[in-house]
């Protein structure tokens, strides 16, 4: 299955609010990047579906705050497929 990551992110740096943080610059398309939203973070090696908790201005910039789903990227794979729509959807 190809991917595109929605944000880069080191999944094993967590900050001071126990969650993986990442900057906003880091997104492909910042405008998905919400509160709550389910998207695909880390790095082409290592992808994770993580869930947006929140974003927070600072000095240096936007810091998203992301919170892994359990289970690896490709136990989501069959739910990331039925929602791509198909010919007999389209």
């Amino acid at each position: 299955m190809s991917m595109t990551l929605d944000i880069g992110a080191d999944l094993n740096d967590e900050d001071e609010t126990g969650f993986v943080w990442t900057f906003l610059d880091e997104a492909v398309d910042p405008s998905v990047i919400v509160p709550g939203a389910i998207i695909l973070a880390g790095d082409p090696d290592d992808p994770a579906v993580v869930q947006v908790v929140d974003l927070e201005e600072r000095p240096a910039g936007t810091i998203v705050h992301l919170r892994p789903l359990p289970g690896r990227f490709e136990d989501y794979e069959t739910f990331v497929r039925r929602l791509q729509p198909s010919p007999e959807r389209a």
